[in-house]
């Protein structure tokens, strides 16, 4: 049942409780490129992707571990990722929650998740890691600002230094959906 402001003589009835009660669910995003090549895929990641709609609001968990099998496209620093929303948003907007990308305990850094489409977010790195080095390569000079894609934020050229198995993006949002 679609969200239906309240009006004057509704009565309560469980249908209409469950139509403005979040109920979570399962969600597979799907996960493309802002060139649409150089394709990556999950392989065998663990997904623990979830969300909950609430009148006209999307609340949701984004948690991706990768595997051994995942393919991260390889399209470079000019081919940034992007995932589908779970429904589409009302409109673009700089910022709908933020992630953790994870390599290690002590090697990670944060994102903000954003809307380049009503239906796509991709990450923006704005922060250094909390060891407070540079973005790149794990404090490598060279900037490391910008959007996430298969060679960042871990990536300078030096060899280990790209997504690999084990590393994870961890994250929360809340968007306007579209109807």
């Amino acid at each position: 049942m679609p969200y239906e402001p309240w009006q004057p003589g509704m009565r309560a009835t469980a249908v209409r409780m469950r139509s403005i009660s979040p109920t979570w669910q399962d969600w597979t995003p799907v996960w493309t490129t802002s060139t649409g090549v150089n394709t990556p895929s999950f392989g065998n990641a663990v997904l623990a992707c979830r969300y909950a709609l609430s009148a006209t609001s999307c609340f949701g968990t984004f948690d991706v571990v990768f595997g051994t099998t995942t393919n991260f496209g390889g399209g470079g620093s000019s081919d940034n990722w992007r995932f589908s929303l779970p429904v589409p948003a009302a409109a673009v907007v700089s910022c709908i929650g933020f992630v953790e990308l994870n390599k290690s305990t002590s090697k990670r850094h944060m994102a903000r998740m954003r809307l380049t489409t009503t239906s796509v977010f991709e990450l923006e790195l704005n922060t250094g890691a909390p060891d407070g080095l540079d973005t790149t390569a794990d404090g490598a000079t060279g900037g490391g600002k910008g959007l996430v894609d298969a060679v960042g934020p871990w990536s300078s050229g030096v060899a280990g230094t790209t997504w690999a198995s084990g590393y994870a993006i961890r994250g929360t949002f809340q968007y306007e959906t579209a109807s």
